[in-house]
């Protein structure tokens, strides 16, 4: 069972990230606070979910949360600050959001850029065990999914819709035959051979 709160004098948010190595489309990040008496049966890390369950989740969250955010960065700036810079600057933008202002940030993971003066806490796979990150990591992951399956549209043979960007067989695939296109992340070195599509 996720533990409800890091401590219970701070008002607290959680956040995490979404997409930090897909090949292609941006990162997305979530923060989340939660009320005291917060709760969900399933609520947990959501790599552990199936896509029903995230987004039933998605839902819940939404409307049981103090306030919620969620922010992305492309992969354009991705390529430009590297990955790990745009996670955090996607932290940030989802922090910059919120309705209320935290006093204490859970983070997910082992490394973070000072929020301000915000304290804040480092907790690596802190998605399964803090309720607030769990269901950042909800959040992000259900806003980016949704994402890729919109960019799916344009580009099918990436199959997006199911793969979300990630570097599957079938994605490798796609890119061996079709190129990159403007939404792959160069700086990740896919395919250096590759010429981009004409698009």
């Amino acid at each position: 069972m996720l533990k409800p709160f890091y401590q219970d004098v701070f008002v607290e948010a959680g956040c995490d990230e979404a997409g930090r190595g897909c090949y292609a489309g941006p990162v997305f990040a979530a923060a989340v606070i939660l009320p005291k008496d917060f709760y969900h049966p399933v609520l947990n890390d959501s790599k552990q979910l199936t896509y029903e369950q995230r987004a039933t989740l998605k839902v819940y969250i939404e409307e049981k949360a103090i306030a919620y955010s969620v922010a992305m960065i492309d992969n354009e700036e991705i390529d430009t600050i590297n990955i790990l810079k745009a996670s955090f600057k996607a932290m940030h933008a989802a922090l910059d959001s919120l309705l209320i202002r935290p006093e204490l940030l859970l983070i997910d993971g082992n490394r973070f850029t000072s929020y301000g003066k915000t304290a804040h806490h480092c907790i690596v796979k802190g998605d399964g065990i803090y309720a607030s990150i769990a269901a950042a990591s909800i959040l992000a992951k259900t806003y980016r999914d949704s994402y890729m399956e919109q960019l799916h549209e344009s580009f099918p043979h990436y199959n997006w819709k199911s793969n979300k960007g990630y570097g599957t067989l079938e994605h490798r695939k796609a890119i061996d035959e079709h190129g990159l296109c403007k939404y792959h992340r160069r700086s990740f070195n896919i395919l250096p051979s590759q010429i981009e599509m004409a698009f």
